[in-house]
């Protein structure tokens, strides 16, 4: 596999929700032992504790509660609609659990006494009773009226008594209370019966006071018989007082009209409006001598003394008909005089009479009020008796009880607690429960590494590759091993990241001990060499070398004989059985040599390997651990840093990369190591395509085995091959 994948744009084309799912089933793969843990301790525990609790028994009594009604209707009641009433009932809930009940409980069967050393009472009812009340579970049959009371008690025959005695103080307490509130109501209708007399009595004494003050006098009892003044008078005298201020108006009037007249006009206007016989013989005659004297005296002259004796006749006529005229106007104002007098006689009775219309009226109202009053309380009286009577016939009617009690409680045959499939069951939930969470919470404690995201997110570099489990040296397991493809994918990224192609060589550290460096450099190595490099494998980690074990080649000369002066780099450099890669082991450290790494011969050999090999790789110790890992990251061109997955925290794997950048070592990427492919099956797309195929089924060796076991191969000396170096340029 030549190309080399984006490992940190791997899962960019995977749905959100998926990644998640995937995240939390890889948790669940990885925790799954303590989770299967947790989970058998819950449920070993829960059946434990199930078996040892002792068993509790429960009895139910049923009864069915109704409100107070008769079997005949009462003559008081109206017809009404009996319906399921939730209030009700759960307001008998309440009245079943009271002290009202559970103290004659108590009481009948001797419980103070029975349960006082079972649950150290002391001899205190109220704590009999707080014992009780928690022992009863009432509930209502759905859309009845029927409760259920259970009880429970360890002792199964306890429980039944408990129930039946409820139900049976109960139903004693709904019919004495029923009865109790009869006889109470009608002793109260009868104190009030009494009420309603004295207010009866008050009311006729008012009645009498009121006839006695306003002296009213009645033919027989009833608002409507009091004796008042005549209706037909007073409409008589009102209309002759209309009639005679009609009449005083006119003649007034005429009188004023005639008045302002002069005596000729008078003369002919009284004889209209009065009707006087002498004025008017007397305006006859005077008529018939004006005539007279008309007719006649064209033919007599003015001293002709029948034509003065007309003259004297007409004036003498004048004259008394004037006399006459002011002797009727005369009359007519003594009439008017009259009439005057009389219009006010006459209004002055009116007046009168109305004010003693007045007065009975007042009297009748108030003789009516007072009346009314006594009707009232006598209705009212009337309304009490009425009530006392129907009150006495119902009570006197024969009722069932409210409460019947439908189903006796009998004594359990099996506990209803503890529930030995439930509480496995809940235990199998809770534990699966808890055996998930502890896994997710110790998850969340974890600060490791677990993802290619954690790296790419904490370190800010590339991940170079993806290292499965179980992996060993590719010169054991062969070129054609499932794990060699992820070194091929971790030599091409490398090949690709370098940018100089005269940065050949590179050193592979790690921030601790035991996470695959001397594998991962070996291989890594390897794989160079199997392409057609000639690659040099130097093992720089002088404490601790483990390089000469897994080639089973001889460490007694090496890195530190040559860079001391003791032998030449031909005398050191081993072959190994694959062409084309040789091997430096580190020699014995004297213990005045620990800081040799740090020196001019160092840069020097660097140089010098540089020049006669394709590619050199440095295997340094733990960069946390020994000082010599930074100086061999200083000197190098490359420098990788191999991570073990699940191993140390995060911050180990940054503070590795700023000591690798300080010293001024350039981190090409980090190689995710020793992933376990059964508990990540996500990494499985990152760390090779051929690791499961038809031609090599065989299960993979094992990675990170101890340093000091040596591998399974043909041992090989310096004598067998003569290492082939470049001459130095």
């Amino acid at each position: 596999m030549d190309a080399a994948p984006n490992y940190s744009e791997a899962n960019s084309g995977t749905p959100e929700n998926r990644l998640h799912f995937l995240d939390y089933w890889r948790i669940i793969r990885m925790r799954k032992l303590i989770i299967f843990t947790v989970f058998v301790l819950v449920v070993a525990t829960t059946t434990a504790l199930t078996k040892w609790i002792e068993p509790t028994y429960m009895s139910s009594v049923r009864m069915d509660v109704q409100k107070d009604t008769g079997d005949i209707q009462g003559l008081g009641q109206q017809q009404t609609q009996m319906g399921y009433d939730p209030y009700f009932v759960m307001t008998q809930f309440e009245i079943l659990q009271s002290k009202d009940v559970l103290y004659k409980v108590i009481d009948d069967l001797n419980l103070t006494q029975r349960w006082n050393q079972k649950f150290r009472l002391g001899g205190s009812k109220f704590e009999t009773f707080q014992v009780l009340s928690k022992l009863i579970d009432p509930r209502n049959v759905r859309n009845t009226s029927i409760i259920e009371v259970s009880v429970y008690s360890k002792d199964k025959a306890e429980a039944a008594e408990i129930a039946n005695k409820i139900a049976e103080v109960y139903k004693t307490n709904r019919d004495e209370q029923r009865k109790r509130l009869v006889e109470e109501g009608i002793k109260t209708l009868k104190e009030k019966l009494l009420e309603h007399n004295a207010f009866v009595e008050i009311a006729k004494s008012n009645v009498t006071q009121v006839l006695k003050e306003k002296g009213i006098v009645v033919t027989f009892e009833g608002r409507d018989a009091i004796m008042s003044l005549d209706t037909e008078t007073m409409r008589a005298l009102d209309l002759e007082a209309i009639q005679l201020r009609t009449s005083l108006t006119q003649k007034q009037t005429r009188y004023d009209e005639l008045k302002k007249l002069a005596s000729d006009q008078l003369r002919n206007a009284i004889g209209v409006f009065v009707n006087d016989e002498l004025l008017s013989r007397g305006l006859e005659k005077l008529s018939v001598a004006k005539q007279e004297f008309i007719s006649k005296s064209k033919d007599l002259g003015p001293q002709n003394p029948e034509y003065l004796r007309m003259q004297a006749v007409i004036m003498e006529l004048s004259s008394q008909i004037d006399a006459r005229a002011s002797s009727v106007m005369l009359g007519l104002e003594a009439e008017l005089k009259a009439l005057v007098k009389t219009v006010e006689e006459r209004t002055q009775k009116l007046e009168l009479e109305k004010s003693k219309s007045r007065e009975i009226a007042e009297g009748k109202r108030t003789y009516s009020i007072a009346l009314q009053e006594l009707e009232r309380q006598q209705r009212l009286r009337e309304l009490v008796e009425n009530k006392i009577k129907v009150e006495e016939i119902d009570a006197a009617i024969k009722r069932s009880t409210a409460v019947r009690i439908i189903d006796i409680a009998e004594a359990a045959i099996k506990a209803a607690y503890p529930k030995l499939v439930l509480n496995i069951a809940l235990g199998v939930f809770v534990g699966l429960v808890l055996g998930v969470g502890l896994a997710f919470f110790i998850e969340y404690l974890d600060t490791s590494v677990k993802t290619i995201d954690d790296v790419e997110r904490a370190l800010q570099a590339p991940v170079l590759a993806v290292i499965p489990q179980n992996v060993g040296a590719l010169l054991d397991e062969g070129m054609d091993s499932p794990h060699a493809e992820a070194y091929r994918v971790l030599r091409t990224n490398v090949l690709f990241t370098r940018k100089d192609e005269t940065a050949n060589a590179i050193t592979v550290v790690s921030g601790g001990a035991g996470e695959g460096k001397s594998t991962t450099v070996l291989n890594l190595a390897t794989m160079f060499a199997q392409n057609g490099n000639r690659v040099l494998l130097v093992d720089s980690d002088l404490r601790r070398p483990s390089l000469h074990k897994r080639l089973n080649l001889s460490n007694s000369l090496g890195l530190t004989n040559y860079l001391l002066g003791q032998n030449k780099l031909e005398e050191v450099i081993q072959t190994t059985s694959q062409p084309k890669l040789d091997f430096l082991p580190s020699g014995r450290l004297p213990s005045s040599a620990l800081g040799i790494l740090n020196s001019p011969q160092m840069k020097e050999f660097i140089k010098e390997a540089k020049s006669r090999y394709d590619f050199v790789f440095f295997d340094a110790p733990p960069i946390m651990g020994v000082s010599d890992a930074t100086v061999l990251a200083s000197g190098a061109d490359l420098c990788i840093l191999v991570i073990q997955y699940r191993k140390y925290p995060q911050s180990l794997a940054i503070r590795s990369r700023q000591m690798v950048e300080k010293v001024g070592g350039r981190l090409i990427g980090v190689v995710l190591n020793n992933i376990n492919l059964a508990s990540d099956a996500s990494y499985y797309y990152y760390s090779g395509y051929n690791y499961h195929n038809n031609n090599n089924p065989e299960e993979p060796g094992s990675n990170g085995k101890p340093e000091g076991k040596a591998d399974r191969r043909k041992p090989h000396t310096t004598a067998d091959v003569t290492p082939n170096i470049k001459p130095k340029y």
